[in-house]
């Protein structure tokens, strides 16, 4: 459950594609982690971990979704 390692020059939606999919995969490793030990004392910064992690993605896909959108015309005031 690990991506490929970054290549090559991408556009910046393959950029936010690769993004997200780390960001789905270290969303995945801590909530594991806290699978594993509940009672750890490091359970609450994993919880955050997996918090930030969770906005992260969301933003990721906010941002994916704007690149895919076609340019839209601006007004001139």
């Amino acid at each position: 459950m690990v991506p490929d390692p970054p290549s090559t020059l991408h556009s910046l939606e393959d950029t936010l594609i690769q993004a997200a999919g780390h960001a789905v995969c270290a969303l995945a490793i801590s909530q594991q982690a806290m699978l594993i030990q509940p009672k750890s004392p490091a359970a609450v910064l994993m919880m955050a971990t997996t918090h930030e992690l969770e906005s992260l993605r969301s933003l990721l896909e906010s941002a994916l979704i704007q690149a895919q959108a076609p340019n839209e015309p601006r007004m001139q005031h």
